[in-house]
């Protein structure tokens, strides 16, 4: 991994965990020293995530952490209602024996990991909760890798990192969400994914980000209130 692409992953993973919160001057100097690489590769991180829309460059003040707000959470989500929504519908039609195996896989991975970091004591530490996070971003992955789509995954990685900047960081702490089972969510999804019935798979993707985005909206609506 070039250095470039190492400080491209870690300012990533501080945007998106919340440790470079919204609205945060990214000074240079700083970010230097706070991951140890050079000039040289933050400058190509920062432009790399501002392609992203994780960064924003502002004419006389530099490069800042993208602000967030309910109206763009939204728009992330339907989004990628509509990309993922399409491409599992091509997965479902074009996915062979091996993409089956690989969606089962990425859900048994992900429930394993989830069961081992819910014993953990509070807070749990941010290695886990990242290796718990990269095992979730790869189970949607999974779900959608048949579509034969390039472009498709793409957005859907983009959006993906979108919405996360928002879920991560107010539900990492949250006590159980009353009312609703993430890990039986994802297992009936699975199910009818494997099924093939890509109306109902369809819908329950849609509903189970739509759901978290209500949930969310009702976290951080007092945070982006003027």
């Amino acid at each position: 991994m070039t250095l470039a692409e190492q400080a491209y992953q870690q300012v990533r993973w501080d945007i998106i965990s919340g440790a470079l919160p919204p609205n945060q001057p990214l000074r240079l100097e700083q970010l230097k020293q706070r991951y140890g690489v050079g000039f040289s590769p933050i400058r190509e991180a920062l432009n790399r995530l501002q392609s992203d829309r994780l960064v924003v460059n502002v004419a006389l003040r530099g490069f800042t952490v993208a602000p967030i707000s309910i109206a763009e959470m939204w728009d992330a989500i339907e989004s990628r209602c509509l990309i993922e929504g399409d491409a599992l519908r091509r997965s479902i039609d074009k996915g062979d024996d091996a993409w089956e195996a690989q969606v089962v896989a990425a859900y048994h991975a992900l429930m394993l990991k989830a069961k081992s970091v819910s014993t953990l004591p509070r807070p749990v530490n941010d290695a886990d909760l990242r290796a718990l996070e990269e095992r979730h971003h790869a189970f949607h992955r999974a779900l959608i890798a048949g579509c034969q789509s390039q472009w498709l995954l793409d957005f859907a990685d983009k959006l993906y990192v979108e919405t996360e900047r928002y879920r991560f960081p107010n539900l990492r702490d949250s006590s159980p969400l009353p009312d609703r089972d993430i890990g039986n969510e994802h297992q009936v999804l699975m199910t009818t994914v494997l099924a093939r019935d890509a109306d109902k798979a369809t819908e329950l993707l849609q509903a189970h980000y739509r759901s978290t985005g209500r949930i969310l909206a009702d976290l951080i609506g007092p945070l982006t209130a003027v």
